[in-house]
Parts: C-alpha cells; structure tokens; sequence
C-alpha cells in the first residue's frame, strides 16, 4: 500500500468512501459524522491546503485521511487530562475513512503508520488524533499502535471527542 497527496481527480471518490463510512457508523449507532461533515468542502480544503492523503491498493484507493503537522486549534483545550508534550510540534490525523471493499484489512492502521513514519522523517515530538467516545473500531486501533488516551477535546460544533497522542521523541 502507498500513500500519496489527494488531487481534485480524488474528491469524488474520497466523498463515495466518506458518505460509507457515514453509513457504518449509522448502522453502528454512532452519531459521529452523521450531521453532514465532513463533506465535499471539507475535502476540497483538504486537497487545497495540502492535508488530504490517499491510501492506494494498486490503482485503487482505499482509504483518505486528513494530515496536519503542526498546532492544530482543535487541540489547544484539553479537559479531564493533559497532553504528553507540550506546544505545537506534532502529526494529526482527522478525517479517517477506509472504503467498504478494504474493510479489515489494516488500511487503516497502515495509513497511521505512515504518518508516524513521516512525523518521525520531520522530527516531531508526537502524533495526535481524536475520536468518537462510541467509536470502538479506531480506539482500539490506537491502543493497539501505542497511542494514549489523554483527556477530552472539543471539535468545531462543540461536540467531544476522546483525544490520545503517542510520543515519538522525548
């Protein structure tokens, strides 16, 4: 599997993949990604600033993930813990979302560690990412990837999301 930037070719199959995982998380009871974010917008803005990374199988893709390195506002209010490091010298991922037809085959978990594997290439301290309190899939993949469970962070529309970090240098 290879990863590589997002183009505007990708949006609309990044948005296919997007609008199943939004379906799974429906059948699953989550209402994470259930009011209509992300959205085509935000995957343009993804392709636009540089964020939007694709996971590809062959010539297929099979997985989008938006890669932030640096201070993400998102993150400068942690409640119930706190971080591992401090300032702004860390890897996010938002927007994970694996197509149906890749399901369980560890997109997902490769795609988090070529992150890592890049932050670890930029020299940075740590790698965040939040997550649904319901989303049982991803909180066990970042145990599983040695990721903290640090506190609670609130996302745009003020909902929480568990937030872990796993420290790549002390």
């Amino acid at each position: 599997m290879q990863m590589r930037m997002a183009t505007y070719g990708d949006v609309d199959i990044v948005c296919g993949i997007i609008r199943q995982a939004q379906k799974r998380m429906h059948d699953l009871g989550i209402d994470q990604w259930q009011n209509g974010y992300p959205n085509r917008d935000s995957i343009v803005t993804d392709v636009a600033t540089g964020a939007g990374r694709i996971m590809c199988e062959s010539d297929r893709i099979a997985a989008y993930g938006a890669v932030k390195f640096g201070a993400d506002p998102t993150y400068g209010r942690i409640d119930g813990g706190s971080w591992l490091t401090a300032g702004d010298d860390y890897a996010v991922v938002h927007r994970l979302a694996v197509s149906d037809d890749s399901l369980h085959a560890g997109v997902a978990t490769e795609f988090m560690r070529q992150v890592e594997n890049e932050a670890r290439r930029r020299g940075l301290a740590s790698f965040r990412v939040d997550t649904h309190r319901d989303n049982a899939y991803m909180r066990s993949m970042l145990g599983k990837l040695g990721f903290t469970y640090c506190g609670v962070i609130y996302v745009s529309d003020g909902s929480p999301r568990l937030a872990y970090e796993k420290v790549l240098r002390r």
